[in-house]
C-alpha cells in the first residue's frame, strides 16, 4: 500500500506551450514502472484552456468544480459541470478548459504507453473556444 498525501507534491503553473490562460496543476499521483496510471487535479481560471492534444491510451476527466468546456475534433463545444465525467478515446484530438466567466477544476486520469501520456499540438484559437 502507498498513500499519496494531499499537498505532498508542489503545485505547478501550466506551461504556456500547453495552455492558454492561467492554469494550476496539482499532482495526485504519478506513475513509476510498472504502474501506468497518473492523475492530477487541474484548475483553469475563466477562459483558460489546454492546447489541442491526444493521449495514446485515452483520458478521463472528472469535473469537480465550476463550469467548463470540452471539444473533440470535429464535434461541438460541450459544457461540463461538477459530477460530469468525460472520456476521450485513445488518439482522439481534443481540448478542455474553463468557461469564459467561471473557473473549472477537474481530475485528469491518463495512462502511460511507452513512456508517453500526451502529444501536445497547436493552441486552441479564440474562435474554436467560442464554438
Amino acid at each position: 500500500m502507498e498513500i499519496f498525501r494531499a499537498g505532498s507534491a508542489p503545485s505547478a503553473r501550466g506551461p504556456a506551450d500547453w495552455f492558454t490562460g492561467q492554469v494550476r496543476i496539482d499532482p495526485l499521483f504519478n506513475t513509476a514502472a510498472p504502474d501506468r496510471v497518473q492523475g492530477a487535479t487541474v484548475t483553469f481560471e475563466p477562459g483558460a484552456r489546454t492546447a489541442w492534444h491526444t493521449h495514446p491510451l485515452g483520458q478521463t476527466l472528472i469535473v469537480t468544480a465550476g463550469r467548463g468546456r470540452v471539444q473533440r475534433d470535429g464535434g461541438p463545444v460541450e459544457e461540463v459541470r461538477p459530477g460530469d465525467v468525460v472520456w476521450f478515446a485513445p488518439g482522439e484530438r481534443h481540448w478542455h478548459g474553463a468557461s469564459a466567466k467561471t473557473a473549472m477544476t477537474h481530475i485528469a486520469l491518463q495512462e502511460v504507453q511507452d513512456g508517453k501520456v500526451v502529444d501536445w499540438l497547436e493552441h486552441v484559437t479564440d474562435a474554436d473556444y467560442a464554438g
